[in-house]
């Protein structure tokens, strides 16, 4: 696999098992993330999986996901 950097087409990732929420909708607006061999995460939009990817480290993955949990995000999904 080569070097992973942000905004390389997810199709150059290959090997790595992508993975969408439960809670994702049947017309495929899904945000999916892989695991990479180095330890960073991938992020792609479902819709167009030949498309970009954006990595992240673990450290930054956690720091959103707490801030998910905590709801600071929520204003962002809210009418």
């Amino acid at each position: 696999m080569p070097h992973a950097y942000n905004g390389m087409a997810a199709r150059d990732l290959q090997g790595v098992r992508w993975q969408k929420s439960r809670h994702s909708n049947s017309q495929g607006t899904c945000v999916e993330f892989a695991k990479l061999p180095g330890g960073d995460v991938a992020v792609r939009n479902s819709r167009h999986p030949e498309g970009p990817a954006l990595v992240y480290t673990i450290a930054e993955v956690e720091a959103m996901l707490l801030g998910v949990k905590d709801g600071e995000f929520d204003h962002l999904v809210q009418s």
